[in-house]
């Protein structure tokens, strides 16, 4: 049986070494003489506060002892909460995954400690850690998995929130994990969770799940709505007041999302008919700054997308209004220029426009492409990073199509990394045939650089899968 050692006997050993008393040692960890006594005799616990006091007077890296401490504290002992939370807190504060995870796993088998781990998730993920928030999440969802608790259910809510990423192609089945959940959750809570996944399939181009998502959200905030504004409805508004956004806005977003749906399926007319829904909101009983903020976002948005629409159909004698009114729109932020950017791109393509002027204008927004989104919005993390892809090959296409060789095959080899971070494999394919199309354009060093970047997505995938052995 393999003896495991304590920090008892390791601090013992450390004062023998060092030649130091109790007392001695106290005053180098900032600890009355009693409690190292008590520690270094065995009467006593230790808290992770004192643990940390000891470890930086033995010189030691901050949370060295702290697999010692699960042993001798957490799995040797009765699961105690008072020692147990600040311990986790702590870990969270270190990046110390692998010491929660054994702790989650050591007393996970005991539901009546997931209330109290389900509280220490919340704060950690308030406060950023999503991370280490997660193995809380993720124990206490394994451990009601049959409750069909609304606990689970949020629980399932900030582990989609969390483990949505870059990688498209993870993040189809983190959504569907989580879509089966959704209406666990409690009324309010149920909006902005169809919200986030309506904009995780929108930047998926499941079109068919976006406007299911829409609907069933405009449903529910209506009927939310209705009840605000009901006789006895002041208890109702006050509970409102945890959504992100104003209630009426779910109404108006999800018009905006079934417009967006019905766009890129090509259905123009029905996408106007959304646009002009969204557009009218004289309905909105609300006449506070932050409503009427929104109400002016959806006038700017409907405006705009009504113009992009007669472009995207053919009419290109609305460009230069289309241009106007962007340049009008002085506060305009970044994420609607580069959606409006991708709109003048797909036009252009299409109907071989001549934007040689036009696209300095954008500049910025060009620039833009390879930044990491600043938002935690679930539309600017995901759907701008979508279209940036998506705009970044349009780009290509242009410049190839016009001669300008250069400014193409820089623009494609931006998309191509893009692609291949979103593991996009519709783009990235896209990309190399577009590649094709124009090689013989491409001077050695740029053929180099392209067939170096196959090779290196080629190696990714090959390390993936596991089979990286035999192509050594």
């Amino acid at each position: 049986m393999k003896h495991t050692p304590t920090i008892r006997a390791e601090l013992d050993r450390y004062l023998q070494q060092e030649g130091l008393s109790i007392t001695e040692f106290g005053h180098i960890a900032g600890m009355n003489r009693g409690a190292v006594s008590a520690i270094v005799s065995g009467n006593k616990s230790m808290s992770v506060n004192q643990l940390d006091l000891i470890t930086e007077a033995m010189g030691l890296p901050e949370g060295y002892f702290y697999d010692l401490f699960i042993e001798n504290y957490i799995i040797d002992h009765p699961p105690n909460m008072r020692r147990i939370e600040p311990f986790l807190y702590r870990c969270g504060e270190l990046d110390k995954l692998d010491a929660i995870r054994r702790v989650v796993g050591a007393i996970m088998d005991n539901l009546l400690y997931s209330p109290k781990l389900f509280e220490i998730a919340e704060t950690l993920f308030a406060q950023g850690r999503h991370e280490a928030a997660l193995l809380l999440y993720e124990g206490v969802a394994e451990a009601e998995k049959y409750q069909h608790s609304e606990r689970l259910a949020i629980c399932q809510y900030r582990i989609f929130t969390i483990q949505i990423g870059d990688d498209q192609s993870r993040n189809i089945g983190t959504a569907a994990v989580f879509e089966a959940f959704v209406e666990r959750l409690d009324e309010l809570d149920q909006l902005d969770a169809l919200k986030d996944l309506a904009n995780v399939y929108r930047s998926l181009r499941k079109w068919d799940k976006v406007e299911e998502m829409a609907r069933k959200m405009r449903d529910k905030a209506e009927i939310q709505y209705t009840l605000k504004h009901q006789q006895n409805g002041r208890e109702h508004t006050e509970s409102t007041n945890k959504l992100s956004r104003p209630l009426f806005v779910y109404i108006a977003y999800a018009d905006l999302l079934c417009a967006n749906a019905c766009e890129e399926l090509g259905d123009y007319k029905q996408a106007l008919h959304y646009t002009y829904a969204y557009a009218d909101l004289d309905w909105v009983r609300e006449t506070d700054e932050d409503t009427q903020h929104w109400i002016g976002l959806f006038k700017h948005w409907s405006q705009a997308n009504i113009l992009a629409y007669r472009l995207l159909c053919g009419d290109v004698s609305v460009l230069h209004e289309y241009l106007n009114y962007i340049d009008e729109s002085s506060d305009t932020i970044q994420e609607d220029r580069i959606t409006q950017l991708l709109n003048i791109m797909i036009a252009a393509n299409r109907y071989k426009l001549d934007l040689n002027d036009i696209l300095k204008r954008f500049e910025t927004e060009i620039a833009s492409f390879s930044q990491r989104p600043s938002s935690d919005d679930m539309y600017t993390q995901q759907v701008i990073p979508d279209y940036s892809a998506l705009c970044g090959y349009e780009l290509a296409y242009y410049y190839l199509n016009h001669g300008m060789y250069n400014d193409g095959f820089n623009h494609l080899f931006c998309a191509m990394v893009k692609a291949h971070i979103l593991n996009n494999e519709t783009y990235f394919i896209n990309c190399m045939g577009l590649f094709v199309r124009f090689k013989a354009h491409a001077v050695p060093e740029t053929k180099t650089e392209f067939y170096n970047l196959i090779e290196k997505v080629w190696l990714n995938n090959v390390e993936k899968s596991g089979n990286v052995d035999r192509c050594e």
